[in-house]
């Protein structure tokens, strides 16, 4: 699978909450009982005394594997219930930022297309592959253009990417969606092959020549809420897998 890149940071704390960043190839939670070591167990660790003193380790938001960024963590059962129901309601707002292919028309633009796990209305070898479809759940993400680029792959676009609601791959989805999939997609670029070759074969000089990266370049770059009237927010650079994809542009343009 995709290598871990770092060990995770602290971004802020408060006596309820904790933000850190995740980098990509690391999973949020365990999966199996004999699997790898997570995002979970490193903060229960590093949440220990809080765990002897009756809190928990809470994730309130939970990025796939290879999406690096923040994650915010609740460190009490009270502090998970009203985050849990802040973000219920909207009132977290988190923002992502998305390398894709080629250049959008719009500099500004939203997606507004509900989303379903594609095997309840059609045939796909991937369980957890996702599409937009009419019985889908409601879906909404607004996409801003902060540049574009030229490499000799072609063009690319460096998007900021603003989720209204909360489906699963929503972002990577909506993006496919309107034609411009996330450079490193295994199951929305290219083609879904490309995610069953990977899990058959790890990472090859092929993969790389069709994917370009080796997880799809999608960040979460920060979330804020209004926390018991005090508003919080917690930032995370751009990780350099990503920046680097960037800089190694033949032309950049405005």
């Amino acid at each position: 699978m995709t290598p871990v890149q770092a060990d995770f940071q602290i971004l802020g704390e408060t006596p309820d909450l904790l933000a850190v960043a995740k980098p990509a190839g690391l999973l949020v939670h365990p999966t199996k009982p004999d699997g790898p070591r997570t995002l979970w167990d490193a903060l229960r660790e590093l949440l220990g005394y809080e765990l002897l003193t009756g809190g928990q380790v809470s994730l309130i938001n939970r990025l796939d594997r290879e999406t690096s960024g923040t994650v915010l963590v609740a460190k009490s059962s009270d502090a998970a219930r009203t985050a849990a129901m802040a973000m219920q309601e909207g009132k977290i707002r988190k923002s992502y930022l998305a390398i894709v292919h080629d250049w959008p028309r719009q500099d500004e633009f939203e997606v507004d297309a509900p989303i379903i796990r594609l095997g309840e209305v059609g045939e796909t070898t991937i369980h957890l592959q996702r599409a937009v479809h009419p019985s889908g759940a409601g879906a909404r993400t607004r996409f801003r253009v902060l540049s574009k680029i030229e490499r000799h792959q072609g063009r690319f676009a460096l998007l900021a990417a603003e989720p209204v609601t909360g489906r699963t791959h929503q972002i990577r989805v909506h993006i496919a969606h309107v034609g411009h999939p996330v450079v490193g997609d295994k199951i929305y670029g290219p083609s879904p092959e490309c995610y069953l070759e990977f899990i058959r074969t790890g990472w090859t000089p092929l993969l790389a020549e069709r994917l370009l990266l080796p997880r799809h370049a999608l960040h979460s770059a920060s979330i804020s809420l209004d926390w018991k009237g005090t508003p919080l927010s917690w930032s995370c650079p751009l990780p350099p897998d990503m920046a680097d994809f960037l800089k190694i542009a033949d032309n950049r343009c405005p």
